[in-house]
This record gives structure tokens, sequence and C-alpha cells, in this order.
């Protein structure tokens, strides 16, 4: 009898703090909305979502009430893996960014793999007007802009999400970044298993292509280890292609309204990220893949359940 195939772990990034209200009217821009958008993600296959916090105009924020009425908000509603960014807020020190994992412990999170130029300006190009005063500005701070994450900064990082029992999500911005993780293993303080998220396509990061995956994997593998648990943020009109090869290379999918605000290469826009799940979902399947579901996740990831979250 052959092998049971492994399944594979879909996670919707439901909001994220790039992407600004002017852009598409379906990206979900109030704590309600963002709550609606990662219950109905979850509704249609997703086995983990990934949480940002925004105000009521849509302002990205890392405000502890907001995040609170989102995360107790969906774990209400939905069974759900809810991971949590520490990407925080522009202007935000490190210590501020990460203070979210001791207040809500939970089951996954995301821990940032080196610094980056992360410019977010050539989205100005195809905006029209700003529903919002603030969008113009917070976008063109980026381009003076450098997220910073040291190697102080990352053990700072790994050491409290330890102590939390929390599952760091390494985002890899750049190749590079994976030596600063090889080097943290070497000091034996990150935990198995190893999973990360690969970031292409940031203005300041590493492009896209699947050359670029292909190399990806295949170093990190040499450097962490042949075990390693993978997915990559599949950004822009394409998402579902990258998102399918990740799968094809033994990892898992990512979409969601964080990435990509369109579910179709033409300019289409996605109403919701549970229409983007549907469609990798079902991509999945014809190519005879198995959808993990959130206690299957759980399991894959050695995570510790959402008993045992502070939310």
């Amino acid at each position: 009898m052959s092998k049971a195939q492994r399944k594979v772990v879909v996670s919707a990034a439901v909001t994220g703090g790039v992407h600004v209200p002017s852009m598409s009217k379906y990206l979900p821009k109030t704590p309600d909305q963002i709550i609606e958008d990662a219950v109905g993600a979850a509704k249609a296959g997703a086995a983990i979502v990934h949480i940002h916090a925004r105000k009521e105009d849509g302002c990205p924020t890392a405000d502890y009430d907001t995040f609170e009425r989102i995360l107790s908000g969906i774990k209400a509603r939905s069974d759900v893996v809810i991971g949590i960014t520490t990407g925080g807020a522009q202007g935000m020190t490190v210590e501020e960014r990460f203070a979210v994992i001791p207040r809500f412990s939970p089951e996954i999170a995301s821990a940032n793999g080196g610094s980056i130029n992360f410019c977010l300006t050539r989205m100005l190009d195809g905006i029209q007007a700003h529903e919002y005063e603030w969008e113009k500005p917070f976008i063109e701070r980026t381009y003076d802009n450098v997220f910073k994450n040291t190697f102080h900064d990352i053990e700072y990082c790994i050491n409290m999400m330890n102590h939390c029992d929390t599952l760091p999500e390494y985002e890899l911005f750049d190749y590079g970044q994976i030596a600063n993780l090889a080097y943290f293993v070497s000091k034996g303080i990150v935990r198995k298993p190893i999973y990360l998220q690969f970031v292409p396509g940031i203005m300041g990061g590493m492009p896209i292509s699947n050359e670029g995956m292909m190399f990806i994997i295949e170093q990190a593998k040499k450097l962490l280890g042949s075990d390693i648990q993978y997915s990559t943020v599949a950004p822009g009109r394409r998402m579902f292609r990258l998102a399918t090869m990740m799968a094809l290379q033994g990892g898992n999918v990512r979409v969601g309204m964080e990435d990509g605000l369109y579910i179709k290469p033409n300019g289409t826009l996605a109403h919701s990220s549970g229409q983007q799940v549907e469609k990798i979902v079902h991509i999945l399947e014809a190519l005879d893949f198995e959808i993990a579901k959130p206690d299957d996740a759980r399991e894959q990831l050695h995570l510790k359940g959402k008993d045992k979250v502070h939310f």
C-alpha cells in the first residue's frame, strides 16, 4: 500500500498592512469586516487565518483592544487556527511589535527573518483617488523605510515565542535570510518543526519566479534540514500559479486579500479571501491533494491548541 499523502494546509491572510481601501472596495478594512472575511475563509477551507488589525477607517494598527475584538470574534465562530502578525505598524519599536505575543499567546505568529527595505510606493500608480487622507502619506513613507529585524531582534522574537509556546512562522523576504535563521538553529534556540513562509515580490526583497522559489526551497533544505515545512506568499494577479507550484513542491499554500486583491489575472477583483480560498482548494483537489482541516494543521505543525491562547 502506498504511503498516505500529506495534507496541504491552506492559509488565508485576510487583510494585511499593505493594501489601502482605495485599491479595492472589497478589502476588509474594519474590525467587523476582518472577522467576517476570516470566518468566510475558514468555511471555504482555510485551516489557518493570518491576522492584521485595522481601525474603523481601514488604517493598520497594533492596538490591543482592536486585536482582542478581532481575535475573539473569529475564535467564537470558528475552529480555525488564528495566527497573528508581528509586523506591527510603521514607526513601532521591536518591543511594541512583539508585545502581541505575550498578550495573546497565539498558536502561531509571524517571525521575520531579517531587515528589508520594505517599499510600497509602486502601489500609488494604480490609485486614481484616495478614499482616506491617511492612505497616500502611509504609502509614500515607505520609500524611506527599513523594516528593522536585526539579529538581536530575531533572537528576542524567537525566545519570546518559545516562552509562549507559539510556533514562529519565519517570514523570509530574501535568500540571505535563510542563513540568518540557520545561525539561530546553530545556537539551539530554534525549535522544530521549522515553518518557513517565503515572501517574494516586495520592492526591496527577492523577486517572484518559479526558478527563485525552487532555489530557495533547495537552499533552505540544505541549511535548515530536509524536514522543514514551508509555504509562500503568492502576491499579485497570478497568486494561484505560485501557490499551486508550492504545493507541487511539497509545501503548503497561502492566499488572501493581504497578498493579492484579484481572483483573475485580467484584473477582476476578488470579493473576499474566502473566494480565493475556494479557488485554490478547487485547484488542489483537482490535482488530487487532500486539504488539511484546522486540527490536521495543528497536528502537522505541532501547535498547542486553541484552548491555550489568551483571547
